[in-house]
């Protein structure tokens, strides 16, 4: 597609999500692919933890559309494939997490970091490049503190490299904090969040949503 898809913004737990945003270390700009939060189960009691929004480049609609046209959301939202295949797609993806609740860097880049590792090593496909990356991501975010309304941001390249942001409010920085070449890792760091058991069905079911309606010519 040439320009972007007509979408429109979101709202998670008082975050907008605008409907385009240019992702830090990007010359691109992308569309709002779907949002939701993420949250954890305690004492019976749902907390949600972030907002996230999932950003993809235009040409994402027509990659996918090929092999998904014609689905309806349950059945893409239902579909671990589908995910998969937006997270390894030949496309640009932005994911901007926003917090609701405080966080530190290193309770945020532990969780993930253990989440990646963990599948990798279940596949066979932990090496040291994948070892290297990890204490690259984990140093990244070692000093951060993130107090509600702060966000965390990561773009991921066609080409593997992962590149990782942080701001206080909702404003986008052009350039990131780090940059790191390992595709693996940019692709895993999605998968976490829409993948098999993500960490945000929210976010899933939104994106299973809105790009069902692109694909189908029905977006309103």
């Amino acid at each position: 597609m040439s320009t972007s898809p007509s979408i429109t913004e979101l709202e998670v737990e008082n975050v907008t999500f605008p409907p385009t945003v240019k992702p830090p270390g990007s010359a691109k700009t992308l569309f709002l692919g779907g949002a939701g939060a993420r949250g954890v189960d305690m004492h019976g009691n749902f907390i949600k933890i972030t907002a996230i929004g999932v950003y993809l480049e235009d040409n994402a609609v027509g990659c996918l559309a090929a092999k998904w046209k014609g689905k309806t959301t349950a059945e893409l939202a239902e579909s671990v494939e589908f995910f998969r295949d937006v997270c390894t797609g030949d496309f640009e993806k932005f994911i901007q997490v926003t917090t609701i609740m405080p966080l530190t860097g290193e309770q945020y880049s532990e969780i993930v970091s253990q989440n990646c590792a963990a599948i990798w090593k279940s596949l066979g496909i932990y090496t040291d490049a994948e070892a290297k990356a990890i204490e690259k991501f984990q140093a990244a975010f070692k000093y951060e503190t993130f107090l509600p309304g702060s966000s965390i941001l990561f773009t991921i390249s066609p080409r593997g490299s992962l590149t990782i942001g942080f701001t206080k409010d909702n404003s986008v920085p052009e350039d990131g904090k780090a940059v790191i070449e390992n595709k693996l890792l940019g692709n895993s760091v999605l998968e976490f969040i829409i993948g098999k058991n993500g960490a945000s069905p929210a976010a899933k079911l939104s994106l299973a949503s809105r790009l069902s309606a692109l694909f189908n010519g029905n977006f309103k």
